[in-house]
């Protein structure tokens, strides 16, 4: 990646990425297009228009340069209507660089060398730029062979930038974008090859890269420590659990955060059963932990002044002659105990022990992420993930956070009428409520009996984000999304300021 203020209708590139927007009798090339506009004779916007361009965001039209400019090929992408006043949205751009940059990475021979000719006059715009692209440009390849795996993934991008920042800004979208491709591949990875050690090795290798210190407990270290979410949930598989412990510290830092993230590296359901056609994406039930491990390398590498430390709560959940059954009890960590009426409410177990672990580091705010329940698809779908909290300002921060990071989130109650529910004949709380109503907001009250008084504390539910079923669109591929990696590098980040 490089960036670049010389006009992109003479760079030598592979490919060009232009801008234009909706309006008038045809698309009207955007900022840092009109140099290859001009190159077209100003016969961008009808060229468009005859292959049926509207300028609709996302769209994508790709054309033969024919010696008009020095790259063979120009991809122009659409960014809806220009703004009245001031620069194209941030999220816009984001999404039409990565739609573009898609469309180059799915043709045979690659994408190569790309200018990138987008709106970018601000560090803002270019920022909004090289993180789209550097997202759109994502591919896992791990599994294929032959003909199947990509052309030669390597793409090399050149922002067309007058901006003094550019620079600057270029390099911490692409710190974000790395983020969130790392959590993107560890959802990828298959389950055989990401049970909890590799996982928690994993994690070793980027904590010994980036300078983070870390701690793991093992099976015995859990069971000895009195961590019995992990341990129940974990007993029932041949891969045992682990707690993972990052954390990044900053000799200026006078604020800390703790993040906890779900790592149900494959979800059968345990006894409790899942159907045959909700399990085969369970491989994603371990993207809140990922994308805390990723957010902690992101973090590490922009060298915020802020205490950081993240958890990783670690297990495989399996139906087996060990694991544990509906009306069990376990006692989590800290002493307080659960009647598990359903083995497939298993992530709020977990994410039990490492709340309770979370607060010894005295934080002042707690974030805990995680694939929790399939209600947060029903309530809000695959685009958009929840927000819960305590406080309704630290709820307020978190949802402004994500707008921020540029993702979807929307704030959810936490109704105290759903805490009977939760009541058990026999233990302290019971892992499931008596009715199926409200199961989203009901596993967030469950999470919030673990947080102490006065503790700030939000929850995110991201299990619709997190993995893409469908077809991919802007910088969002099909499969891992890394939803919500973003979100927890901006929270750290305002914790700094």
């Amino acid at each position: 990646m490089s960036v670049n203020t010389e006009s992109p209708s003479s760079l030598d590139a592979d490919a060009v990425v232009v801008g234009y927007h909706s309006g008038g009798d045809a698309p009207e090339p955007a900022s840092g297009a009109h140099d290859v506009d001009a190159a077209f004779s100003g016969g961008l916007g009808q060229t468009l228009s005859l292959l049926g361009a509207s300028g609709a965001p996302e769209e994508v039209h790709t054309l033969a340069s024919l010696g008009a400019v020095k790259a063979p090929v120009v991809v122009a992408v659409g960014l809806g209507p220009a703004p009245a006043e001031g620069p194209v949205d941030s999220d816009i751009l984001s999404r039409a660089a990565g739609a573009a940059l898609r469309s180059l990475t799915s043709r045979p021979e690659g994408a190569g060398r790309v200018a990138l000719a987008l709106p970018a006059q601000s560090a803002a715009e270019a920022e909004a730029v090289v993180l789209g692209a550097r997202l759109g440009a994502y591919g896992f390849d791990r599994y294929r062979t032959g003909d199947g795996r990509r052309a030669d993934a390597t793409t090399e991008l050149v922002l067309i930038s007058p901006a003094s920042e550019a620079g600057d800004a270029a390099e911490r979208a692409a710190v974000l974008a790395d983020a969130v491709n790392l959590t993107r591949d560890l959802v990828n990875t298959a389950p055989a090859d990401l049970v909890p050690e590799d996982l928690a090795d994993t994690a070793q290798e980027i904590a010994q890269q980036n300078g983070l210190q870390i701690e793991v407990l093992d099976e015995r270290a859990l069971a000895e420590g009195g961590y019995g979410g992990l341990t129940g949930v974990g007993q029932g598989s041949a891969n045992p659990p682990r707690l993972v412990r990052l954390s990044h510290t900053h000799p200026e830092a006078t604020r800390t955060v703790a993040f906890v993230g779900k790592g149900i590296t494959f979800d059968s359901g345990g006894l409790s059963l899942k159907p045959a056609g909700s399990m085969d994406w369970m491989k994603s039930d371990m993207a809140g932990a990922a994308s805390v491990l990723a957010a902690m390398r992101a973090i590490a590498s922009l060298g915020l002044k802020v205490n950081v430390v993240g958890y990783l709560a670690v297990a495989e959940n399996m139906p087996s002659g060990t694991a544990q059954r509906p009306s069990d009890v376990l006692t989590i960590y800290g002493g307080r105990t659960v009647e598990v009426l359903n083995t497939d409410a298993e992530g709020r177990l977990v994410m039990a022990d490492a709340l309770v672990r979370a607060q010894e580091d005295a934080p002042d705010l707690v974030v805990d992420i995680a694939t929790l329940t399939g209600a947060q698809l029903v309530a809000l779908g695959t685009r958009v993930f929840a927000v819960m909290a305590n406080d309704d300002d630290v709820r307020a921060e978190v949802v402004s956070a994500a707008g921020a990071a540029g993702e979807s989130s929307w704030p959810m109650p936490l109704p105290e009428e759903l805490r009977s529910g939760l009541d058990s004949s026999v233990a302290d709380i019971a892992n499931v409520a008596g009715e199926r109503w409200g199961g989203m907001l009901s596993a967030g009250v469950f999470l919030k009996e673990f947080v102490e008084d006065g503790v700030k504390w939000a929850h995110l539910d991201i299990a619709g984000p997190s993995f893409n079923h469908g077809g991919p669109h802007g910088y969002t591929p099909k499969g891992g999304t890394g939803a919500g990696t973003r979100t927890l590098v901006r929270i750290a980040e305002e914790y700094a300021r």
